[in-house]
């Protein structure tokens, strides 16, 4: 029992990390991208927390369930699924902090130019898409490791 729940966590939680940068990407991405860049660092510097404050609410969970999946799956059918999907988690993890942090603070603070702006966001959407990615691959690499 306390495998499933280790894995339903994980699931979830790879999940639900997903559509929050889904909804970032898309709805957020697409009112940044609308905005000339001067009001955009305006609004960034004034919301930043309302974005960043909402991702360690469901890292937190995800790491746990992932970590709990891989030690009570130790040797299981679907252990190196639990692997794979951990794998993804810590490349977005990765990005998240060598390149998201540092640059939502940039932009957090101005300390951008602007001029520079509409190509930085536009760097940061891209790599935000695959961050969503690999969150999902995650989360379907933990279902099929259920399936095993």
């Amino acid at each position: 029992m306390i495998q499933l729940t280790f894995n339903i966590l994980a699931i979830c939680g790879a999940a639900g990390f997903s559509g929050v940068m889904l909804c970032i990407g898309v709805t957020l991405g697409g009112y940044w991208r609308s905005l000339p860049p001067e009001e955009f660092l305006t609004w960034f510097a004034a919301n930043n927390h309302f974005v960043s404050n909402t991702i360690p609410l469901i890292v937190g969970p995800t790491l746990i369930g992932l970590g709990g999946s891989l030690w009570a799956g130790w040797g299981a059918p679907g252990f190196a699924l639990w692997v794979a999907s951990g794998l993804c988690m810590l490349v977005v993890l990765g990005l998240t902090f060598a390149y998201f942090v540092p640059t939502n603070a940039a932009f957090a603070s101005k300390s951008i130019e602007v001029a520079a702006t509409a190509a930085k966001l536009d760097q940061w959407l891209m790599l935000h898409n695959l961050r969503i990615g690999l969150a999902m691959i995650g989360a379907l690499l933990g279902c099929i490791a259920l399936k095993l």
